[in-house]
């Protein structure tokens, strides 16, 4: 059975290649892109998710919601090393996407409401960077949990140890009051935090690998081109010796490459603190009154998600 799914993300350059597999997976029409701020503009994230249409050759290619806002990166003392800084000026590496932008497009908030509307718990959603869409979504249709299917967000650490700051995650952090709506709201959903996403990521000899098994065309060329350039940032700014691809995380845990292990939470976000800003906050004192509000993944079958990332960058590549 072909499950349909709906993508939200700030693409970036693991969120541009977890969208290029997801387009290319047999089992899976992806409905739409909406487009949020975050590693990059929501007008440059609308560009970057019409530039990943092109490339993934389809017959019809999957609706595109439009944002305007700017980058939702805030501005602090506390920040280290940002997603944006590792991504390049356009999210993608050195790649410029060369994209007119269309007039007529429809926003990516109102897009979504349309699209579980459409089709009530049949659409799953996957979310790869600040959840600002579905907040607003679900301000714009008090039913919409009842209406969504299975919903995985990407975002939040589950120890309060960031990677933007000390204690938060990048896309918890760059708009902590929508994570905030979305945790309390009764949709159901499942947070894959920094801590399963990071668990194991590409070597360089992955890599090397990886670039003698993708094929010379336009998307395979995309592909080889943005993880060389993503590898390039992260030994110049980072002190790894592996490349984290998050979102290739979170793609798994929807499409079920292998099992993970995950444990229920009662769960909330620090949106005013001055050094904890989106930070993730679980209750976890013995004798609570709350009720648990979100399924977090807490380990992740590590070997089939490099073995989906693989064969699915190969698919992505031949079209």
């Amino acid at each position: 059975m072909v499950r349909r799914v709906v993508i939200d993300a700030d693409p970036g350059i693991a969120d541009a290649l977890a969208i290029l597999i997801a387009l290319a997976e047999p089992s899976v029409e992806v409905l739409a892109l909406t487009a949020c701020s975050g590693t990059v503009s929501g007008i440059q994230a609308t560009r970057n998710l019409h530039q990943l249409t092109e490339l993934s050759a389809l017959e019809r290619y999957p609706r595109v919601g439009q944002s305007d806002r700017d980058r939702g990166c805030q501005k602090s003392s506390a920040v280290t090393v940002s997603s944006p800084e590792l991504n390049g000026k356009f999210g993608l590496g050195e790649i410029e996407p060369l994209i007119p932008d269309l007039h007529n497009r429809r926003e990516s908030s109102r897009l979504l409401v349309d699209l579980f509307r459409e089709h009530p718990q049949q659409v799953d959603l996957l979310t790869l960077g600040p959840l600002t869409n579905l907040a607003l979504a679900l301000d714009l249709e008090p039913e919409l949990p009842m209406l969504m299917g299975r919903t995985v967000c990407l975002g939040g650490s589950l120890h309060t140890v960031g990677d933007v700051t000390a204690a938060a995650e990048f896309n918890f952090w760059s708009d902590p009051a929508a994570a905030r709506t979305v945790l309390n709201s009764p949709a159901a959903k499942t947070l894959v935090p920094l801590e399963s996403s990071c668990q194991q990521g590409l070597t360089f000899a992955d890599l090397d690998r990886l670039n003698g098994l993708i094929p010379s065309t336009p998307a395979g060329e995309f592909i080889t081109s943005t993880l060389q350039s993503y590898a390039r940032s992260c030994r110049q700014r980072l002190p790894n010796e592996e490349i984290c691809l998050p979102s290739i995380s979170a793609l798994s845990v929807l499409l079920g490459w292998g099992e993970f292990e995950s444990t229920q939470v009662v769960a909330d976000v620090e949106t005013s603190g001055e050094l904890t800003s989106g930070a993730l906050i679980l209750d976890r004192r013995p004798a609570r009154s709350a009720r648990t509000n979100a399924e977090v993944v807490t380990g992740l079958d590590t070997e089939a998600v490099m073995d989906g990332l693989f064969r699915g960058l190969q698919r992505a590549a031949i079209g």
